[in-house]
């Protein structure tokens, strides 16, 4: 991204605008904007390029295999699309009616959803800046006035006795109405384009929000699947450990009828229980953490924890996806809701330079009121009575104590700062993306990995029971043999959930495919290029910004 040079705003720039599109051209807003702005200061935004050189590091072609639920080897597909409704990958009814009912449900969305409205309605609202107001007024007034007013200049032009009597008689009074109809109009020409600047602020502001709808909807989509299959691991591990449990149990049996036969010590009975309890012990942490989790769940639902109906997912019955798409780092920044948002604020961020720059310009008004005025209704329509006035304000601040000056200032600043913000934005985008293709590369080796210890661990301790049997060895290595057996089992469980859930973060850092999806939140189904407020102006400052992204 290139550096952010302060000369760039030290002096007032004007740039003429570019055409509207044939849609907004007709509209009479976006035609007072063009023929009455003809120039606005403050800095052209032009959208930061995608980083040259960055990239996601060495992954390779794919990932490895192992012969257990989830094991599937994962080939990336550099350059394929993010499917719109990607959790459909995983081939799970279940996760698929989940998603829809937190997407219709969570609140989160709706109010994203409103705070998009609101900067719209807004952008909608100061539009009207580029048109004339008209107002119409009537008023009737009853009023009484006295010849007293004018007794002393009566006396003043008169010497003789008569008409200083006629004078210090009593006063005449005389009351009439007045009807005054009038319509007044007034317009401000958008000399140095602060309307102008405004609306574009407005506009950024509007995609911003709607790209923050968009990384809500993201975000609760991914967090619903990662709930769904966190719930599916503790369901698993709660299942090995009450088998585990159960075996201990059989085992325990058997020794205690050993125990009477006199074939075995009292020792190995005691330890043997003593292994049964500990088992046990792990059982109720387990069942906290996936009620906890279930609550989660019910929360991204949009439900009470009480409404908890049972509904749940089971890992044997999720499919890996064979290719896992990985769209190329130059596309990234215009996939990503946090980078696009991040981009608008730094949009909105110049703008609010040439607002704060016109501030320092003087401001024009031209206002004209007219018609009638009488002391009957009837004759407000007569010719006689006509009024009119015409009227030109042009105003400038004379001393403000720098006031505008570092106003400006503070607006430069902010832009800086959303600069810095924005690429920090994009480093860590890239960040969690390298990170999610590192953990689908390794946790695919951990599985592999943990179904060979599974394996070893049951051989072990089938080799172990035997020997003790045979008087070989002592019960001490069977208890070993079992505490292993029970951890290799709930490592496997866990590694093959770490597996569903990777894949679902990966594409979760690469977009989450937004631009694909027939969406279900009505507000959001535009394309990346398409992304415009419903204002005609609006529309002429994002196809500017379009133009400035590709150079023409």
């Amino acid at each position: 991204m290139p550096k952010f040079s302060r000369r760039r705003f030290r002096q007032a720039k004007t740039a003429p605008h570019r055409g509207f599109p044939p849609a907004a051209a007709r509209s009479a807003a976006a035609f007072a904007a063009l023929t009455l702005s003809a120039c606005a200061v403050g800095p052209d935004f032009v959208p930061p390029p995608a980083p040259a050189s960055a990239g996601y590091g060495k992954i390779g072609a794919s990932t490895e295999s192992a012969a257990a639920a989830g094991g599937a080897s994962q080939r990336f597909a550099h350059g394929r699309d993010v499917p719109g409704e990607w959790w459909k990958l995983f081939h799970s009814k279940q996760i698929s009616s989940l998603v829809a009912e937190a997407v219709a449900n969570h609140p989160d969305i709706g109010a994203a959803e409103a705070a998009l409205r609101q900067a719209r309605e807004t952008i909608e609202a100061n539009s009207a800046t580029f048109l004339p107001q008209a107002t119409l007024g009537d008023s009737y007034t009853r009023q009484q006035v006295t010849t007293a007013q004018f007794g002393s200049l009566a006396s003043s032009s008169s010497s003789s006795s008569s008409s200083t009597s006629s004078s210090s008689s009593s006063a005449s009074t005389f009351v009439y109405g007045l009807h005054n109809a009038n319509v007044s109009v007034s317009f401000s020409p958008d000399v140095f384009g602060k309307s102008w600047r405004t609306l574009e602020s407005d506009t950024a502001a509007a995609e911003q929000k709607r790209f923050q709808l968009e990384a809500t909807y993201l975000a609760l989509t991914a967090n619903v699947v990662t709930a769904a299959i966190t719930d599916a691991s503790y369901a698993s591990q709660i299942k090995v450990t009450r088998d585990l449990i159960a075996a201990y149990r059989t085992q325990l049996d058997l020794l205690e009828k050993r125990f009477e036969l006199g074939a075995v010590s009292q020792a190995d009975v005691l330890s043997e229980r003593a292994q049964l309890a500990q088992a046990q012990a792990t059982l109720p942490p387990l069942e906290k953490a996936r009620a906890q989790n279930r609550n989660l769940l019910m929360a991204y639902l949009g439900r009470f924890p009480n409404a908890d109906k049972g509904e749940a997912v089971d890992l044997s019955g999720l499919r890996l996806p064979g290719e896992l798409p990985v769209s190329l780092p130059s596309t990234l920044v215009r996939q990503r809701p946090d980078i696009l948002a991040s981009e608008n604020q730094l949009h909105q961020a110049s703008a609010e330079i040439g607002v704060a720059t016109a501030n320092m310009l003087p401001q024009f008004t031209l206002s004209a009121t007219g018609g009638a005025q009488a002391t009957n209704f009837t004759s407000l329509f007569s010719p006689q009575t006509m009024v009119y006035t015409l009227a030109a304000e042009a105003s400038a601040k004379a001393f403000d104590a720098g006031s505008l000056f570092h106003t400006r200032e503070a607006k430069v600043a902010a832009f800086e700062q959303a600069e810095a913000q924005y690429r920090s934005t994009v480093i860590s985008a890239f960040q969690n993306v390298a990170d999610s293709l590192q953990a689908v590369k390794h946790d695919a080796g951990t599985l592999r990995a943990q179904v060979a210890a599974e394996k070893a661990a049951a051989e072990s301790l089938e080799i172990a029971r035997a020997q003790y049997r045979a008087g070989s060895t002592t019960y001490s290595i069977v208890l070993n043999a079992e505490q292993t057996l029970l951890n290799a089992r709930l490592a496997r469980v866990r590694a093959q959930a770490a597996r569903f859930a990777d894949t679902a973060a990966l594409l979760q850092s690469l977009g989450g495919g937004w631009w694909n999806r027939i969406d279900e939140t009505p507000a959001s189904q535009a394309k990346p290029t398409d992304i415009i407020a419903t204002s005609p102006i609006a529309a002429a400052i994002r196809a500017q910004a379009e133009d400035a992204r590709d150079g023409r």
